[in-house]
């Protein structure tokens, strides 16, 4: 069950998908894949790495146990046995069929992932219902192989009146952590789990739950962009996976904690105490509408602490603006660094870089305007974490509809943000804009990092890219250092784009064509496969549904 053609994001909280030149939203995916004109041929069986596959299940789920197993014996990856776990009362003897491979009893809470494992090298959970795709196994085993991985899942589609496909990121562990996004199938070494404490599994839920946590400290996690399982829709009890996930990130003293936000499990992770200086970092010309706005959301409406403002102003001569300089600097939180140098959007961020004090570093442009008292808060709390580098936020144009959700490299030709101008509330697939996620790049209208990576990198790339992508090469910097980006939806502000430039013509056009040629051939591998952005969707419509 391979995908075919690409996709696009389409409808308030849709992909779609695009094929033969034309692009379908995904509520027409069954009528999209049954006009694919290939199909997998049928693979000669195989023999490999012994798998090992646990299915908890109630009695009255034995019609759903029962195609599960079918879709296994199905398998051209012969080396694998299935244990079916009953939740409730005294087991049948083995599962229909004289197959060696099948077991059965009752599920043990007392038991433990390494228990469950048996002498398997991997190990996979499975619900009632799961049908795998006859090569999924094989594709498994040698993902793991071929990458000496620690886990490796594919894509799903899931069953019931309406067939949907799950089309799911390269390995994104914060959004691994609160979706559980990579569901079925999926694969662990088990000695990757040899090396985890052993605590008792309790239910089939917390089972699955201790395996999305155990995972998300894996390193080498392989994805296979293929649709190798279709799963029955089944429904969370958010409050207890919460209430669960609280419990492991406590015990193993994270400082994040789990939270319920509008129907939603997501992390919270606080700010160090005392906060930590953050430098906000503005560049500007003129235009008093603008500089008048930010800086008073900056000063006036923002709850966090610890800040200065740093105004990098590149020439301003309107007699309102240094008139309003001139107030700003009775304030002591306030510094007018003057850069009277040809525009170089990345050469003034570096300017004031060099003259912030703070621990953090705030980037925010001229034309963006503060709607929430908490945004910085929510900012540092992700920046001041060790793993992560930039951080963007959700910036929303005047009429309220989405500008910034992070970026896609790839997506336009060189990087675009994805579904802009969707309604603010745009869920996205997999429902990813309502939660904290990695992302390759974040726009520099709103990011916040941490002075000392910020400075590891070398700050922006002013010479190859003085006025776009700069940004995007900065992110992709600090990923090659080993930082992640990410996105939060919780950090939300307004944004006019580029209000005071406007667009690039003639000389400037020229210009922009040059800084993305170079952005071309710096990043070529990412513009082909961004790792967060599933490569079956579209690159070329920006999220737009086409009928």
């Amino acid at each position: 069950m391979p995908l075919y053609g690409t996709c696009e994001r389409g409808g308030p909280a849709e992909t779609s998908i695009q094929a033969q030149g034309a692009v379908s939203p995904l509520a027409r995916y069954p009528a999209w894949k049954a006009r694919r004109p290939f199909r997998s041929a049928p693979a000669e069986p195989t023999s490999g790495a012994p798998i090992r596959l646990v299915l908890p299940a109630p009695f009255a789920r034995a019609d759903a146990v029962a195609r599960s197993v079918a879709s296994l014996r199905a398998q051209t990856h012969r080396n694998w046995s299935l244990l079916v776990a009953w939740t409730d009362g005294d087991p049948p003897t083995k599962p229909a069929g004289p197959d060696p491979r099948l077991s059965s009893g009752n599920w043990n809470p007392a038991a433990t992932l390494r228990d469950l494992c048996g002498d398997a090298a991997l190990f996979g959970l499975l619900r009632p219902g799961d049908v795998l795709a006859p090569e999924a196994l094989s594709l498994l085993a040698h993902g793991v192989a071929a990458e000496a991985a620690e886990m490796v899942y594919a894509d799903e589609e899931t069953g019931g009146r309406t067939i949907r496909p799950r089309l799911k990121p390269d390995w994104s562990p914060d959004f691994a952590l609160v979706t559980g996004y990579p569901g079925a199938p999926a694969l662990v070494a088990t000695s990757f789990l040899s090396a985890l404490p052993a605590e008792p599994v309790g239910s089939p839920e917390d089972a699955a739950l201790a395996l999305d946590l155990a995972t998300g400290a894996a390193t080498r996690v392989v994805h296979i962009p293929r649709i190798l399982c279709r799963r029955e829709p089944f429904a969370v009890d958010l409050s207890a996976r919460a209430s669960r996930l609280d419990w492991q990130l406590s015990a193993v003293g994270s400082p994040a904690r789990a939270v319920l936000r509008h129907g939603c499990l997501d992390l919270h992770w606080p700010h160090p105490k005392p906060a930590p200086l953050v430098s906000v970092i503005v560049p500007s010309r003129d235009r008093l509408d603008l500089i008048a706005r930010v800086t008073e959301g900056v000063l006036e409406r923002t709850d966090y602490p610890a800040l200065e403002l740093v105004i990098v102003d590149n020439g301003s001569t309107e007699p309102t603006v240094l008139a309003l300089y001139e107030r700003l600097r009775a304030d002591p939180r306030v510094r007018i660094e003057p850069h009277p140098h040809p525009f170089n959007f990345s050469a003034m961020v570096n300017a004031g870089a060099a003259r912030a004090r703070g621990d953090i570093l705030v980037l925010l442009n001229n034309d963006v305007a503060v709607l929430r008292p908490d945004w910085l808060d929510v900012l540092v709390a992700q920046a001041v974490r060790p793993e992560v580098g930039a951080v963007g936020a959700k910036l929303l144009y005047e009429d309220g509809r989405l500008q910034h959700a992070g970026v896609v490299v790839g997506l336009g030709g060189e990087a675009g943000h994805i579904l802009r101008r969707r309604p603010a509330d745009t869920p996205g697939h997999l429902d990813r804009l309502r939660v904290a996620h990695e992302v390759s790049g974040v726009t520099a209208a709103c990011l916040a990092v941490a002075r000392e990576k910020y400075c590891a990198v070398g700050g922006f790339d002013a010479e190859t890219f003085p006025i776009d992508f700069n940004d995007i090469d900065f992110c992709l910097r600090l990923g090659a250092r080993g930082w992640k980006t990410m996105w939060t939806p919780h950090a939300v502000l307004s944004h006019l784009e580029s209000v005071s430039r406007g667009r690039p013509v003639g000389a400037a056009r020229a210009r922009f064509e040059r800084e993305a040629a170079a952005f071309t051939e710096r990043w070529r591998a990412v513009i082909r496969h961004d790792p967060f952005y599933h490569p079956a969707l579209s690159l070329t419509t920006f999220g737009e549904e086409l009928e």
